[in-house]
């Protein structure tokens, strides 16, 4: 069944426990903060129902018809229609990733993959295979909670004096497991249907009982989400052209001794399950950033062509050199995100993003994202900061003074039309939601760094260098001396 975006907002009113700014939320769509969030959400749902993306966004399997975000990825091709739906319903969010289903996809090929590698793990496979069948036949929105609180860095889960500071097992039964703890940064939490709860990190011996995933429903007793507030009270859609009406809302999850059924425990007490689990999702995950990026990244390319235009700048050298440079940044990370899916490898069945050139893509836009900004403002100047908001502009009195003074090669309304694009994705809270995403989101830059490091096959490189160069090294890169 494909559900439609009105029954989709309808289904969250089953008493999930949600807090923000300190109170009890009653209804997350009804909500003046929250149910923008929602609305945002329920795009994906649209783009099923819409004949435009219809061909993308929906597939069939055995005659049944399901999102195509819940279909496994066999090849390159299959990846790369992906990257484009992840494209497309991120264009319609206005730059904004929508995340209510590429996430827990993401997570579900993992696991896949994972478990395909164990013939004795058949069992917890099959769990896995029937929970994507659900998620098809009901059309499930899914989060994903990963990073656990963590408390001291300097120790692992079994090493904190707070056990619940990673999220563990507190007791089973032969009705489930009971879990306790918190997970930081859940995106999309109050406004999806079940969170797929995956471990954080590599676990070792002596951290079983916090290494485990599961599936659980947003509204299950004694599971607690507090919001955050971060986008809130920008209102007005002239002077926040997109933040007013696109939101993505995270929170603190907290499992206050919550139940799991067994049916929805995909491993428990299974380390090296965990280690590879948490390694291989952001294999996935990671692909699914560079593709979400694309829309920002056009954005910052057309803000500033415009903004060029309109202030009457577009002929200087230096503005078009700062406008190449982003062009240049922006093709160079799609260019990267395609040749990702062009270079996958297939296990279990499951087609993965080439790691190296997935990881490369998201370091250059991690990497360059604070110099596009910094071009940006400089193409746009000071009326980022100090220009008038939109109850300026619907002011009669004020209006014609605006007009006069702030017309440059566009018409006033029209150039601060641009400034204020420019502003919501460079200066205001939208825009430094952006820049710490950038940073911190599917993993820090040095997390991208390493993981580029481990993939990276050094011996083509080394070997051509040592023929060139003519000295030796034995098999294990010791410095033999000179061949010649």
């Amino acid at each position: 069944m494909l559900r439609t975006a009105e029954e989709f907002l309808s289904g969250l009113a089953d008493g999930r426990e949600v807090y923000f700014q300190g109170e009890r939320v009653e209804s997350v769509a009804g909500h003046a903060e929250l149910g923008i969030a929602a609305r945002h959400a329920a795009i994906d749902f649209g783009l099923a129902d819409d004949p435009r993306y219809r061909t993308l966004a929906v597939t069939e399997e055995d005659g049944e018809q399901f999102s195509y975000y819940f279909h496994i990825p066999r090849d390159s091709d299959d990846l790369k229609r992906r990257s484009r739906l992840i494209e497309v319903s991120t264009v319609e969010g206005a730059t904004l990733v929508v995340l209510i289903k590429e996430i827990g996809s993401d997570a579900i090929f993992a696991m896949t993959r994972v478990l395909s590698r164990r013939a004795e793990d058949a069992d917890l496979s099959a769990r896995l295979t029937r929970f994507l069948a659900r998620c098809r036949s009901e059309d499930w929105s899914l989060a994903v909670a990963q990073t656990d609180v963590k408390g001291s860095r300097a120790s692992g889960p079994s090493g904190q004096t707070d056990p619940d500071l990673y999220v563990r097992v507190v007791s089973r039964s032969s009705d489930g497991i009971v879990v306790r703890g918190a997970k930081a940064h859940t995106s999309c939490a109050p406004y999806v249907d079940r969170i797929i709860v995956l471990p954080g990190r590599s676990m070792s011996e002596g951290d079983e009982e916090w290494s485990l995933a599961f599936s659980v429903s947003v509204n299950a007793p004694n599971l607690k989400l507090y919001a955050s507030d971060f986008l809130s009270g920008t209102g007005d859609e002239f002077t926040h052209p997109i933040s007013a009406r696109h939101r993505m809302v995270e929170t603190l999850t907290v499992f206050d001794d919550v139940l799991i059924p067994w049916a929805d425990v995909f491993f428990v007490d299974r380390p090296d399950l965990a280690t590879e689990t948490a390694l291989g999702f952001v294999e996935f995950h990671r692909f699914t950033a560079v593709s979400y990026k694309l829309p920002l990244l056009d954005a910052m390319v057309g803000a500033g062509l415009a903004v060029a235009r309109a202030n009457g700048t577009d002929g200087a050298g230096h503005v078009r050199d700062k406008l190449t440079w982003l062009v240049g940044y922006a093709e160079s990370v799609r260019g990267l995100c395609h040749l990702a899916a062009l270079r996958s490898d297939v296990e279990g069945g499951v087609a993965c993003p080439d790691v190296l050139t997935t990881n490369l893509a998201k370091w250059v836009f991690a990497r360059d994202f604070h110099g596009a900004v910094e071009r940006l403002q400089d193409l746009a100047g000071g009326l980022l900061v100090t220009g008038p908001g939109g109850r300026d502009w619907r002011a009669q009195e004020v209006r014609p003074v605006l007009e006069k003074y702030l017309a440059a090669a566009w018409p006033g309304q029209d150039r601060i039309a641009v400034m204020n694009l420019i502003s919501e994705l460079t200066t205001r809270s939208y825009g430094g939601y952006q820049a710490v995403l950038a940073m911190q989101a599917e993993g820090s830059v040095e997390a991208e760094k390493i993981a580029l490091w481990r993939a990276y096959e050094p011996t083509r490189a080394l070997r051509y260098a040592q023929t060139l160069g003519g000295w030796q090294e034995d098999a294990g890169g010791h410095h033999a001396g000179l061949g010649r």
